[in-house]
């Protein structure tokens, strides 16, 4: 049994992620164990959600690992926790584009069977408060909203007239924030900016928001609702690789390889389950910066270059020269590379003309063109992550290009939104935008070791 809350809205830019953040903190404050998690693809909230909880930020996408995986995925995370805080993504109802309810924050919440706290921004809006909200509690009887937080209160007498109206509405206000610019977090082109890039000035801003939920919400009956959650079910999720279905043979390799993780302010993208299936598959996974290390760790023997932001570092990756060619040199020999989008751009000739690591025959850069949506990808070439022809799930997020979009031998064939390839399959190298979560296909971790093996 964990005690648990969904952090919703009815929209972005109602302040989940503040308010989230900020309970997350402020319950961690008062000496409970809170396990922290995010609904959805999303990487960047959840660094917030660690540096508030000392414990990983975790994803939970019913798209990319399925429907299944959910409250496995979540019972691993909060295992030996007293409560979990789990921020939602978009709009509440807001899921896969064409696909219903499946990735939604409502979704999550069923599956978890976890009450839901609605966060409103209440700053241009009074009686029509309790409209909205009463079209949210109704829509699905199958989700619980078990309270409501007003956020960017103007005044006590904004306030007066925000809980006049909810008063009849049988949900109960859990909480009411002013605005407080304390709390912000800056943004840029593909949202917040990290924790690992402005690590003290985020510890400042996520005191500052467990201070503001301190003062304005109801924190005992949070504390209250959450426990009125019933056990689930499910097992915990559990490292295992198991089985490659393409492969016969052990999956364990009798020597533990050394997998290098690229990590560092410019890679800050990846899911905690990735390191633990690595290791489960048999890697010693050593994590090395771009930024600062000139060489990749002792006895590499595959490389994984998860996402991030190396246009903003693009200076500093291609004046680290002795690492660009330790990375040519390993992928030349054909050693296990596995990258992922912003591994992808380092991998390439050149980033907004900068040399990078000239793995690859193309050339990157910047756009104004946000690319943004899950993805169903089919391997179109044998790769040291998947064979011929196995599907996974996956999505992209970048406002870069890359020139050409896709070399000689394929990554990925994808379905939607149109039908195209893209990335690169080289000897030992797999570079791609799609960004993959390997707790759906464990698979590709076993696989993966296997050829570093």
């Amino acid at each position: 049994m964990v005690a648990r809350l969904v952090i919703a809205a009815p929209s972005s830019g109602a302040g989940k992620t503040t308010v989230a953040t900020g309970l997350m903190a402020a319950f961690a404050g008062r000496g409970l164990a809170v396990s922290p998690h995010k609904v959805g693809p999303d990487y960047i909230d959840p660094g917030y959600h660690a540096l508030a909880t000392g414990r990983p930020g975790r994803n939970l996408d019913a798209y990319m690992c399925g429907t299944g995986q959910i409250a496995p995925l979540f019972l691993h995370g909060s295992r030996g926790c007293d409560l979990a805080v789990v921020e939602g993504v978009m709009g509440l109802y807001d899921g896969a584009a064409d696909q219903g309810e499946l990735a939604s924050t409502a979704q999550v919440a069923k599956l978890l069977k976890a009450p839901v706290v609605l966060v409103v921004d209440a700053s241009s809006q009074s009686r029509s408060v309790a409209a909205l909200v009463h079209g949210f509690a109704s829509w699905d009887p199958e989700v619980r909203i078990g309270g409501v937080i007003l956020n960017k209160v103007a005044t006590d007498r904004h306030e007066h007239l925000l809980r006049d109206a909810l008063g009849e509405s049988g949900v109960p206000v859990l909480g009411v924030l002013r605005r407080a610019p304390a709390v912000a977090t800056p943004s840029r082109h593909l949202g917040l900016v990290p924790v690992a890039e402005r690590q003290a000035q985020a510890v400042e801003a996520v005191a500052a928001q467990a201070e503001q939920v301190l003062a304005g919400c109801d924190m005992e009956a949070l504390l209250a609702l959450a426990r009125s959650a019933p056990a689930l079910s499910a097992e915990p999720w559990v490292a295992e690789v198991g089985e490659r279905p393409h492969a016969g043979g052990p999956v364990v390799p009798t020597t533990r390889p050394v997998v290098a993780v690229a990590g560092g302010a410019a890679f800050t993208f990846s899911y905690a389950e990735h390191t633990e299936l690595l290791r489960a598959a048999g890697a010693e996974v050593v994590t090395f910066d771009p930024l600062r290390d000139e060489a990749l760790p002792e006895g590499t023997r595959g490389l994984v270059i998860g996402g991030g932001f190396p246009e903003m570092y693009g200076e500093q990756l291609s004046a680290n020269e002795p690492l660009r060619k330790a990375v040519a040199e390993l992928a030349a020999s054909g050693a296990p590379v596995a990258a992922e989008c912003a591994g992808l751009l380092y991998l390439a000739r050149s980033l907004d003309g900068r040399p990078m690591c000239g793995v690859l025959d193309a050339d990157a850069r910047m756009s104004d063109r946000l690319t943004l949506g899950y993805r169903d990808a089919v391997a179109v070439n044998d790769s040291v992550l998947a064979p011929a022809g196995a599907r996974l799930r996956g999505h992209e997020f970048h406002r870069t290009v890359i020139e050409p979009g896709a070399g000689p031998l394929a990554a990925w064939g994808l379905r939607q939104p149109e039908r195209r390839v893209e990335g690169f399959v080289r000897g030992g190298v797999h570079a791609s935008y799609v960004h993959t979560h390997w707790a759906g296909s464990p698979e590709v971790a076993a696989r993966f070791v296997e050829h570093c093996a």
